[in-house]
């Protein structure tokens, strides 16, 4: 009982260390997992959600920092679990089997309080949390000002002596990439799926944004004020509540409902970040380079007169990078774009992007001013496709199958014999 008393110091200075640790860990996930927009509002916030911000503009000084006091707070911490461990050791009625269990504990209490908990809550409620540790970060990392230049020092040190002849390419070329793939693995069926990731990578610089985008038929747009009522209990198709201008229909800003974790009922437009514009001929790879430039997840398509006929998620272009086969008919549908209904005959969805049709036939198509079925049809027809219209089309018999007023039309196409041809 005297030796437990004796202990009680050791043990609560344990858990202040604990909390220490778990500041810096904190600390270390909200501030690196703020995103551009969350810096942005962080800016303009009060004096602590201002610090953060500014620490933010030099991170190295922040993450030497941070790392620092960590390590001391830890080296603190298994020093009086020794000293702890050592007394419970001497003393005859605790046995041997004490200390080693006390050492445990200790190690899996600090792993779960100081590095998992933290660094979870850090990421989840970043923003929250980076305002409120601002000031006192603040004084931690001003703290070791003096010694700053000797810790930068020995990290430069250290890398020039782990990589001393690394030198950055300014481009990597898509072979390297290739060679890198293929001398990664052995396993086929793996360097398979790695070389078409790789092979999507390059096709979104050949697709055009009009050509991936969702229409404005499959997404839902909201007027501010927005409430949690107007999603009447249901996702949207894409994934984001996108609100317009006050005063039109034009797409102003998102909201990805996914990485929303406390829903406000109410006024909602305040937790949407600005969409990015693109034009309708962009390709998909400029759309995502202007997405991570900014760091946006919605790009709105608009069209030569500058009315938005569309948008772009990054998961759509994720979607496109890692499916084996990318298919936008299979995005938008959720089902397969081409069904083959036997010898010669194929039953196409017009939303179908005549290069997707063209792979998957194998044959060379008529050149044509469109980029799905769809338009090839009313382009031959000359007027809106109704149910039941048929035309010719090079080599192909098109006949359209459904043409409903709001949905995806479905046309059946036929490989024409040399004695049928006009």
């Amino acid at each position: 009982m005297d030796l437990l008393i004796e202990l009680l110091p050791w043990l609560f200075a344990m858990i202040v260390l604990i909390v220490c640790s778990g500041f810096f860990s904190a600390s270390e996930a909200a501030l690196f997992s703020l995103r551009l927009r969350d810096r942005e509002q962080l800016a303009t916030g009060g004096s602590s959600q201002r610090m953060a911000t500014r620490l933010l503009d030099d991170p190295d000084r922040l993450l030497s920092a941070v790392l620092f006091w960590n390590l001391v707070v830890n080296m603190i911490y298994f020093a009086i679990v020794s000293v702890v461990g050592l007394r419970l050791e001497r003393d005859p009625s605790f046995g041997r089997t004490y200390p080693a269990v006390f050492a445990a504990v200790s190690l899996l209490v600090i792993i779960f309080f100081s590095e998992m908990l933290p660094k979870s809550v850090g990421v989840l409620i970043n923003r929250k949390l980076a305002g409120l540790l601002g000031a006192p970060l603040t004084v931690a990392v001003r703290i070791l000002d003096p010694v700053m230049p000797s810790l930068r020092f020995v990290n430069l040190l250290s890398r020039r002596m782990i990589w001393p002849g690394f030198k950055s390419e300014p481009y990597l070329e898509v072979s390297d990439l290739e060679r890198a793939i293929f001398l990664s693995t052995t396993d086929a069926k793996l360097v398979e799926q790695e070389q078409a990731v790789l092979r999507n990578i390059v096709l979104l610089s050949d697709i055009r944004a009009d050509e991936w985008m969702r229409p404005r038929t499959q997404f839902r747009t909201f007027r501010p004020p927005v409430s949690l009522a107007d999603l009447n209990g249901q996702m949207t198709p894409s994934g984001y509540m996108l609100v317009t201008e006050p005063s039109s229909e034009e797409v102003e800003s998102a909201i990805h409902l996914k990485e929303l974790f406390d829903v406000p009922r109410q006024r909602l437009e305040h937790y949407a970040e600005p969409v990015i514009y693109v034009p309708w001929c962009a390709t998909v790879a400029d759309a995502l380079q202007e997405m991570q430039r900014r760091n946006r997840q919605v790009a709105a398509v608009v069209n030569e007169y500058g009315e938005t006929c569309g948008i772009l998620t990054f998961e759509d272009i994720l979607d496109t990078v890692f499916t084996y086969s990318p298919s936008r008919s299979k995005l938008l549908l959720d089902e397969k774009p081409i069904h083959n209904l036997g010898p010669g005959m194929w039953l196409v969805a017009g939303v179908t992007p005549l290069r997707r049709l063209s792979r998957y036939l194998d044959l060379p198509l008529p050149t044509s001013k469109n980029v799905t079925v769809g338009g090839v049809i009313q382009e031959q027809l000359g007027k809106l496709a109704e149910e039941g219209d048929a035309c010719n089309w090079g080599p192909f018999r098109m006949k359209v199958l459904e043409a409903p007023e709001r949905g995806h039309m479905l046309i059946e196409l036929k490989l024409l014999h040399r004695g049928e041809m006009p």
